[in-house]
């Protein structure tokens, strides 16, 4: 039996990962995607669906409000740049909560709550080892755009990210940075990396150059990041850390 899905966020980029990791899936099929929930609600009245991927950061509604105005709800995957975001998310029975990047093993985890099969989706596909390019991390790079070129940049130089108002600054292991007019949300959707974490409003960091934590702090190189309480819980399970 097929299970009919739709996509619900307001970045391309974000509904280009869930429609690859998707295809994987023999028995899901995207009947559409749309990045303004508005346009999405008009549809899932007029249309039955089995399963909606769901940002919850968006413009004119948020995912939560959305499903709140909905009169039939389907199942729910949460998709977001936003730990904070959890419990209001489990609050509304869905079925998961995906915390961007998403990664391809951690998509499956979540499709395997919703299926009724007897056998983990990863043993029903047809290749057991395959993981889409869109989520390999080796030799990965992204483009950003910078005054009026775009930059190539190797993703395992990011040291860390942090937010300026409406730029943000890629610090790089040559000690170099790169400015870009973005938010977190968009670049972490081009990363798709899980060694990179949101650990305070204004930073994301590459785990790998993580020197030691001090308390609430971070130390990568010379720097010191701050580790908000939003995010800490977070980091510190990621890191496994007690």
């Amino acid at each position: 039996m097929k299970i009919k899905a739709i996509i619900i966020d307001d970045e391309p980029l974000a509904i280009d990962v869930l429609k690859k990791f998707s295809e994987t899936i023999d028995y899901i099929r995207i009947e559409g995607t749309f990045t303004n929930p508005l346009d999405a609600i008009k549809y899932l009245t007029e249309n039955t669906v089995d399963l909606v991927f769901l940002d919850i950061e968006m413009p004119i509604i948020n995912g939560v409000d959305l499903v709140e105005a909905l009169n039939h709800k389907p199942n729910i995957i949460f998709t977001t740049a936003f730990p904070q975001y959890a419990v209001e998310g489990f609050n509304l029975d869905a079925v998961d909560y995906l915390l961007k990047p998403i990664s391809y093993k951690r998509f499956l985890k979540a499709i395997n709550k919703l299926s009724n099969n007897t056998k983990p989706i990863e043993e029903s596909l047809p290749n057991t080892n395959y993981i889409p390019a869109i989520n390999t991390n080796e030799n990965k790079f992204i483009f950003v755009k910078s005054d009026y070129e775009n930059l190539k940049i190797n993703v395992h130089e990011i040291k860390f990210i942090e937010g300026l108002k409406d730029y943000l600054k890629i610090n790089l292991s040559n000690d170099k940075f790169v400015l870009t007019l973005s938010n977190f949300a968009t670049l972490l959707d081009k990363i798709a990396n899980d060694d990179f974490i949101r650990v305070h409003n204004s930073y994301v960091v590459n785990l790998n150059f993580i020197k030691s934590i001090q308390k609430n702090r971070i130390i990568i190189g010379d720097k010191r990041i701050p580790i908000s309480e939003t995010y800490k819980k977070d980091f510190f399970e990621k890191i496994k850390l007690q």
